[in-house]
């Protein structure tokens, strides 16, 4: 068994010493250890121990929150542990994929994130429909009115003014123009 161990700043040792007396307790043969927050995108101990953990092996962390920063993020990362043949140990939480129990919790946590994901995809159409429905579009304003649109279009097919004075007189960049031209 292998082991990551987080430390956020700014916490006291004994928080480590507890995890890793745990950890110890649980079997664990060799110890990682992160000395930066949990919620940092580059943990150091984390990518060593996922790196150094082998088919057959089991990860096994003190807390669910030292493998990812969030459940979309704890579920790729016990995915890409199953896929390598790699088990998952949370002592704190009693979640141990290597067992049948443990393989339905972690899977009925995916399904959760999925439904998750689901409800705010489905309030964010509604949401959208609605402004619709009510005259509203989103994105950003645009940067020309029609009327000024059209000047833009006659002073380049005119050929007498240059792009750098239509921008100028109009107040907009080449690549805004040229997406008017387009039209």
């Amino acid at each position: 068994m292998f082991q990551l161990t987080t430390r956020p700043s700014g916490s006291t040792d004994q928080t480590l010493d507890l995890q890793q007396d745990a950890l110890t307790k649980a079997g664990c043969t060799k110890i990682f250890t992160d000395t930066a927050s949990g919620a940092q995108t580059e943990r150091k101990g984390l990518q060593e121990a996922i790196s150094y953990v082998r088919a057959g092996d089991t990860l096994v962390v003190w807390k669910l929150d030292r493998l990812g920063r969030s459940l979309k993020d704890l579920i790729t990362r016990i995915k890409e542990l199953e896929i390598r043949k790699i088990g998952f140990k949370s002592l704190t939480e009693n979640i141990d994929t290597t067992t049948s129990g443990g393989k339905l919790i972690f899977h009925i946590f995916g399904a959760l994130a999925e439904f998750e994901r689901d409800i705010i995809r489905e309030r964010t159409s509604a949401g959208l429909e609605a402004a619709r429905s009510r005259g509203r579009t989103g994105g950003r304003p645009k940067s020309l009115t029609a009327s000024k649109q059209a000047l833009a279009q006659k002073l380049y097919a005119d050929k007498e003014t240059s792009v750098t004075e239509i921008c100028k007189m109009l107040g907009i960049s080449r690549t805004t123009l040229w997406r008017y031209v387009k039209e």
